[in-house]
């Protein structure tokens, strides 16, 4: 099945996964992904993934979600930019997430990196998704 929005499908599946208290989550793989997992990865939302590759089957990654007393530590992550509605931001005009305890996952000239590595390296880009 053709996916038109591959970090959006990644998203409704961590979505889904989490409010089934699911362990692990798979989703197929893509370098646009690998990089947003990367992220999530450093920031401390998910343990951590790996690539599963079996016989006769498009390679995917095995997401292992993360928990604290129960509750998923990703509360909320919703897709800003769209296939159909693009969403652009320059440095200064990005608004921190929760007052800061969540992050805005931007795509930038210097790769995939969450808003607080995006003000460090002073570059804005396409605002992918925000996570709290």
């Amino acid at each position: 099945m053709a996916v038109n929005d591959p970090i959006g499908d990644m998203i409704a599946r961590i979505k889904n996964a989490t409010s089934r208290k699911r362990g692990k989550v798979s989703t197929p793989a893509s370098k646009m992904r690998q990089r947003v997992l990367d992220v999530l990865a450093d920031e401390g939302y998910i343990r951590g993934y790996q690539l599963v590759q079996k016989a006769g089957e498009f390679p995917e990654f095995e997401i292992e979600l993360k928990y604290f007393d129960g509750e998923p530590v990703i509360a909320e992550i919703k897709r800003v930019s769209k296939p159909g509605r693009r969403v652009y931001s320059a440095i200064g005009d990005l608004k921190p997430v929760r007052n800061g305890l969540g992050i805005s996952i931007l795509s930038t000239s210097k790769g995939v990196m969450s808003d607080t590595a995006a003000r460090d390296a002073n570059v804005g880009g396409e605002v992918l998704l925000r996570v709290s």
